[in-house]
């Protein structure tokens, strides 16, 4: 929502040490570097990135210690340890038995936390680990913060409320959620109460919603991870489209599934570091749920709204992942954070949806607003850890052989009014949305500027509030009025609702629901992208806006007091920095005619084992025979749609399969001992 979650970091210098393959401290001859400490670090922690060389030392010391350590082994930076008064040494990614050779291979492995003595000088502290020359990058942990105020009014019903109005409700939408006709960001026919004079709405500035359902409604095998506030799973409007863990219970105590983490069944609570995800606390906004209902409320259930890619039409829809990163007056640390960005990718997530990020470089003090990152060097080098567990979800998420190969980061751009987006949003690998009021104008919040891909309904109260009126009005039927803000759920203090927020945070899901709509319908399709191209055909089926923005814009900051004074806003300013307004249906036209056609995939088991391939995942036609070449190697049945092949003994054969249509696909089979991972190249 506006005021956004941030992180509020100020400058640290992350220092970069030459790497030695024999551990040493440096002489009094070796040149130091300085490390700035910035404000809220956290005492007696440091985050370190050893050098590759250390990488058997590391490992031995984390076998023998059962992962849980005191020192790191490497006789240098232990020395430096003792003299912290260091009490836990631990890897920043847990082991995840699934994943562990492409977390090497990224490097992820060479991340550690170091917690010491919280008497000792921070300074101190990283004067000494810079020194160490087997430390490759070095910096201070700290806990992300939300820049928005959770006690602000919230424009809120509870579902008892809405559902009590449902019936005398009539619209005409394509779904027969109730309180769908609340919401003009999918589907804008001009026609809204909370235009004004000064303040228009015009027909067509949406997602582009209407023309993309015709063809899909979502596919429960998408999953997009919503790493924000809690999401609350059992909202009645979301349960049926929540990602669950099946191999996991809470409160079990047992990492069923090998993935590092215990319990962890609906996503992880990275805030508490805890399984146990949470929507109650106090200080919890709703943020989370709002932002999932946009993405993937329920359709079609006679409940209150609907959402992108929430199903449908006999369609179930995509799949919400909670990353939980604040809890209240709880939040996760940038450590913490990096590993939500690394379990949503190890864990099937092909989308990060993150409304939140630093303050736009361009911030205004004035505002009260600290500034964030001028560019994308000076965050690589502030926040290298965080750049790149995001490397790792947008280079290792999806499969080879799955509809995307890597991830989607999709970040909000901010809403500090400032004419540069925010990190990590502007990173030239992420994508940067900004946001619209309901007349395709820039909204009079939203950050923008050059790094800005994608713009979205976001809402804009400052524009179509009315001034000295508190926005919170009810009708004479006691409905709550429509605010031109986004309407989706909500929970507060526990309870399960509805209601308006507005910000980039409201923009940013809009495209997170548009671009799982389209890998649902590529899936369906049988279309294969890379997580690159699908970015790519994002953006240049989106819709130019430009030529909207012409003359100025007036709105009322602060509206709510009595004789607020209007702000001019010159839209020329705005043009080539808002990206393109997100087109649902545009995208999903353009699906067939992009991309490639899925490939059976090779596989890969030990003897004695088996996997299992759903066919129509990948082949158009049904499957009219199935042949392996050598059945002392492998031996493979078709039961309906599942495709099972067992291994028999060690090497490799060819799995020929004959489709009604004439065609065939070949495969390769290889077994070989360990392959206890089963499953595809």
């Amino acid at each position: 929502m506006k005021k956004y979650i941030s992180i509020l970091v100020a400058a640290t210098t992350v220092v970069a040490c030459v790497k030695d393959v024999e551990p040493q401290i440096s002489t009094p001859d070796t040149p130091k570097t300085s490390v700035v400490i910035p404000e809220g670090a956290n005492l007696g922690e440091a985050i370190i990135k050893f050098s590759a060389e250390m990488e058997p030392i590391l490992s031995e010391t984390m076998t023998r210690s059962g992962g849980v350590a005191t020192r790191s082994g490497i006789p240098s930076t232990d020395e430096v340890l003792d003299i912290l008064g260091a009490y836990s040494f631990e890897r920043v990614f847990p082991v995840d038995e699934r994943h562990e050779a492409r977390t090497r291979e990224a490097g992820l492995h060479l991340w550690y936390i170091v917690r010491f003595d919280e008497g000792e000088d921070l300074n101190h502290a990283f004067e000494r680990l810079s020194q160490l020359g087997e430390v490759d990058k070095l910096q201070c942990n700290r806990p992300i913060e939300r820049a928005y105020n959770p006690s602000a009014p919230v424009h809120f019903i509870t579902c008892d409320e809405a559902h009590s109005r449902a019936a005398t409700r009539t619209t005409d939408m394509p779904f027969n959620d109730p309180e769908m006709y609340r919401q003009w960001c999918y589907i804008n026919n001009g026609d809204y109460a909370f235009a004004q004079p000064y303040a228009p709405v015009v027909a067509g500035c949406d997602a582009g919603c209407s023309e993309a359902w015709e063809l899909t409604t979502g596919d429960e095998e998408i999953i997009v991870a919503v790493l924000d506030e809690a999401v609350m799973w059992s909202h009645p409007d979301l349960a049926d489209n929540i990602w669950v863990n099946e191999a996991e219970q809470l409160h079990a105590g047992v990492d069923a599934d090998g993935n590092g983490y215990k319990d962890d069944r609906y996503g992880y609570n990275f805030a508490r570091n805890t399984p146990i995800t949470s929507w109650t606390s106090t200080g919890s906004t709703g943020h989370g749920t709002h932002v999932a209902g946009t993405i993937a409320a329920v359709n079609d259930n006679g409940i209150g709204v609907a959402g992108i890619a929430g199903g449908g039409k006999g369609k179930g829809g995509v799949k919400i992942m909670t990353c939980q990163l604040f809890d209240g007056k709880y939040s996760c640390s940038l450590a913490l954070e990096a590993r939500a960005m690394k379990y949503a990718a190890d864990n099937g997530a092909v989308i990060l949806q993150c409304s939140w990020g630093y303050n736009s470089a361009k911030s205004n003090l004035i505002m009260g607003y600290t500034p964030g990152p001028a560019t994308e060097e000076e965050w690589a080098a502030l926040y290298p850890l965080e750049k790149e567990a995001l490397d790792y979800f947008i280079h290792n998420a999806g499969s080879p052989n799955g509809v995307i190969d890597g991830g989607l980061a999709i970040f909000a751009s901010g809403n500090e009014y400032a004419a540069q987006s925010s990190f990590p949003a502007a990173y030239s690998k992420c994508i940067s949305v900004a946001a619209l009021a309901a007349d395709y104008t820039p909204a009079s919040y939203s950050n923008y500027g050059s790094e800005v891909l994608l713009s979205a309904p976001g809402g804009d109260t400052e524009y179509y509030g009315t001034v000295g009126e508190d926005d919170n009005q009810y009708d004479e039927n006691g409905v709550l009025c429509e605010q031109g803000s986004i309407f989706s759920t909500l929970v507060i203090d526990g309870v399960a609702g509805y209601g308006y927020y507005e910000g980039t945070s409201m923009a940013c899901p809009h495209v997170s629901g548009v671009a799982a709509l389209g890998l649902a319908y590529a899936k369906q399709q049988h279309r294969h992208f890379t997580s690159e191209e699908f970015r790519d055909l994002l953006v240049s089926t989106a819709r130019d806006i430009d030529h909207y923005f012409t003359g100025e814009k007036l709105f009322y900051m602060n509206h709510t007091a009595a004789g607020a004074a209007p702000v001019k806003m010159n839209l020329e300013e705005y043009r080539g920095k808002m990206g393109r307004l997100i087109d649902a249906g545009a995208l999903l036209k353009t699906i067939d005619s992009s991309g490639r056609d899925m490939r059976l995939p090779n596989l890969y088991i030990a003897p004695n084992n088996s996997t299992t391939l759903r066919l129509s995942d990948y082949l158009q036609k049904s499957v009219k025979s199935i042949s392996i070449k050598d059945e002392s190697i492998a031996t493979a049945t078709v039961v309906g749609d599942i495709l099972t092949v067992t291994g028999v003994a060690v090497g490799w054969t060819p799995l020929t399969i004959e489709c009604s249509d004439g065609t065939s696909h070949t495969i390769t089979v290889t077994v070989r001992e360990g392959a206890a991972d089963n499953g595809w190249f």
